[in-house]
């Protein structure tokens, strides 16, 4: 009930278009942006800095803004599949969507605590080797080919896999797997996911987990060399608004 009471409240801060109705006896509150994405803080954290309850949410604050849009219109065109999200941006335009962006993108909050992986030093070992390295053998580029050198992400639009819990990268590389995330074509993380057993999955989850971040871990430029792969969202997010 509590969650649901939080979704409620969020559906009505995210969709306002005016000054809220205020009873005669209430403060009226302020008509910003800061205001209506409060409705965000329930699952993302106060700075979208992530937060673990039954499941896991994401950091979202640092991100590229382009990064973000795309996902919120992902989930509103209905290529992302999480029920929650679906409902919170259905009706809102891409104007709109790109305040929110801008509005997370520019937020440094503390990075979590590393994770102590539940993993062996050899699973540790595998996992940086595919983040670092790749798998040429496998066709499996380096996560840090895309993600940048220090996996804070990459302008315009790759986003940092630092401060994420092995949870959620196993559950995205697992929609990809499984056809329900979907990416501005070419899908080059699709193209990746469907390489990549579960063993190598949970190493690269379990190794990102436990690398620090800090407030100054922020998106690369765009690198000026060939990505690995083709990526339709970098492209996306390139073309002229």
């Amino acid at each position: 009930m509590v969650r649901a009471g939080l979704l409620i409240g969020a559906i009505a801060a995210l969709a306002a278009a005016a000054a809220p109705v205020q009873c005669a006896d209430a403060p009226a509150l302020p008509d910003t942006l800061e205001q209506r994405v409060l409705a965000c803080a329930g699952c993302h954290g106060k700075q979208g800095e992530g937060s673990r309850q039954n499941e896991y949410y994401p950091r979202i604050a640092g991100k590229p803004p382009s990064y973000l849009f795309q996902q919120l219109v992902n989930f509103r065109d209905g290529k992302r599949g999480f029920p929650q999200m679906i409902y919170f941006v259905r009706y809102l335009d891409d104007a709109y969507l790109q305040e929110i962006a801008a509005h997370y993108a520019k937020l440094q909050p503390p990075f979590p605590t590393p994770i102590k992986p539940a993993a062996t030093p050899e699973q540790l070992a595998r996992g940086e080797q595919l983040v670092r390295q790749g798998d040429a053998a496998k066709g499996i580029p380096a996560c840090s080919a895309c993600h940048g050198k220090a996996l804070t992400g990459m302008l315009p639009a790759v986003p940092g896999l630092i401060g994420l819990y092995p949870d959620y990268i196993n559950s995205q590389i697992g929609a990809w797997q499984r056809g329900v995330r979907h990416a501005a074509p070419p899908d080059c993380m699709a193209q990746v996911a469907r390489k990549l057993s579960g063993a190598n999955t949970a190493a690269v989850a379990a190794w990102l987990a436990s690398q620090p971040g800090t407030p100054a871990s922020l998106p690369a430029p765009e690198s000026k060399q060939k990505l690995p792969l083709e990526c339709g969202s970098q492209e996306f997010a390139r073309r002229p608004s």
